[in-house]
Parts: structure tokens; C-alpha cells; sequence
């Protein structure tokens, strides 16, 4: 589709392209690209994450939660009936009655405790769903979301198409897309402009709430022996 609006004289502006030849047998960026500018059509502004449920830690905290309360109630119930209280609740009030505060294991409890309670305020207070990224919303009614390996993906079939591009490695985290390219013929920094090119034209064709910035690189294959 670019091709075919460069045939009609339209011009679209594309990211700086910075050399850096520094290095032996390796073409990299000056700096990380900045995420491509926005088109004004469909952005549905700023995006929050998706949260996750969180149904496993929610399903262990329940059932440890009404296990410890059906226990607990089981054993007053049974003392209210004139039966004895169970042998480790008795010996439980005795040692929290009788262990000092500063004991080793008093310490170790409390530690773990609070450790416990941390994580389940960290799993409530945080989205969570880290490897899908947010899409920018063009519906109000829907929202959508791409996985990170399939952005990296995308990104790596659309650099294979790259004349003198022999393999390459796309790493793709929420806020920048590290790609690492091996080049067997051209000039490095030919090759990693028609990367930039590239692969700046297929962030913005991700359609990306956050678009990522771009780091790439290009080297030589390594000698063989």
C-alpha cells in the first residue's frame, strides 16, 4: 500500500536516520527511534492496560481462607457442645501465649505473613497481563489487544522481506522493539535504513495504543571455526 501511494507523488515522512560505522562489521542506532507519530483518524487517546483476573491466586487465597474458617468454626462449635477443644488449637493459644515476641519462629511467621499479604496487595493493586499489549481503541464499545510475540512476530516477517537480511531476532517489550538483524551482503547501513523504513511503517501498522520505539541493529555473520 506504501508503493502504491508513492507512485501517486504523495510523500510520507519517515523517521531520522542516524549512522553510526563506529563499530567493525555492524550498523546500529545512534539512539532508540522515538514511537512513530500518530495518525490523527482512530486514535482513541490514552489507553489503560488490561487487568487480569487473577482466578488462580484468587482460587487458592478462597479455598485456604474457608478451609482455616470451616475449621475454626467446626472447633467452637464442637467446645460450645461440651467437647473438648482440639489438641493443636490448645497447643497453638500456648505457644502464642507463651513464646516471647522476639522468638525465632514468632519472627519467621510474621515475616511470611507479611510477605503473603504484600503479594496479594501488589496482585490487587496492579493489571497485570503483561505480554498483551493495548490497541488503540477505535470503537468505544470494543477494545482490543495484540500479544507481544505476535507484534514480534509481524515485525520479524516484515524485516525478512528486506533485501540482504539473512535472520533476525525481535524482542519486543510494552515501550521498545529491539531488533537484532544478521546481513550476508549489502552495506550495513543501507540494509539498516531499509530496516528502519520498514519496520517504523509496521509499529504504525500494529495500531498500538502506546506505540513502542525502535532499536536496531545490524551485523555480520559470524566466521565459521
Amino acid at each position: 500500500m506504501s508503493d502504491t501511494q508513492g507512485s501517486e507523488g504523495s510523500t510520507q515522512r519517515l523517521p531520522v536516520i542516524e549512522k553510526d560505522t563506529g563499530t567493525l562489521g555492524q550498523s546500529a542506532s545512534a539512539a532508540d527511534h522515538d514511537p512513530p507519530p500518530r495518525s490523527a483518524a482512530g486514535d482513541g487517546g490514552r489507553e489503560g492496560r488490561f487487568w487480569s483476573a487473577r482466578r488462580i491466586p484468587a482460587a487458592v487465597t478462597a479455598l485456604l481462607l474457608f478451609a482455616g474458617a470451616g475449621l475454626f468454626l467446626y472447633d467452637i462449635a464442637s467446645v460450645r457442645a461440651g467437647r473438648p477443644a482440639m489438641r493443636w488449637r490448645r497447643e497453638l493459644a500456648d505457644q502464642l501465649a507463651t513464646r516471647p515476641l522476639d522468638d525465632t519462629w514468632v519472627l519467621v511467621g510474621a515475616g511470611v505473613t507479611a510477605v503473603l499479604g504484600l503479594w496479594l496487595l501488589v496482585l490487587a493493586l496492579t493489571p497485570g497481563l503483561r505480554p498483551l499489549l493495548t490497541m488503540r481503541r477505535v470503537h468505544p464499545d470494543v477494545r482490543a489487544g495484540l500479544h507481544r510475540e505476535l507484534a514480534a512476530l509481524v515485525l520479524r516477517d516484515r524485516a525478512m522481506e528486506i533485501s540482504g537480511v539473512r535472520s533476525v531476532r525481535v524482542r519486543m517489550r510494552r515501550s521498545r522493539a529491539d531488533v537484532r538483524a544478521v546481513s550476508h551482503f549489502r552495506d550495513l547501513d543501507d540494509v539498516r535504513a531499509d530496516l528502519d523504513s520498514a519496520l517504523a511503517d509496521a509499529v504504525r501498522g500494529l495500531g498500538l495504543a502506546r506505540q513502542p520505539s525502535l532499536s536496531v541493529r545490524v551485523r555480520r555473520p559470524g566466521r565459521k571455526g
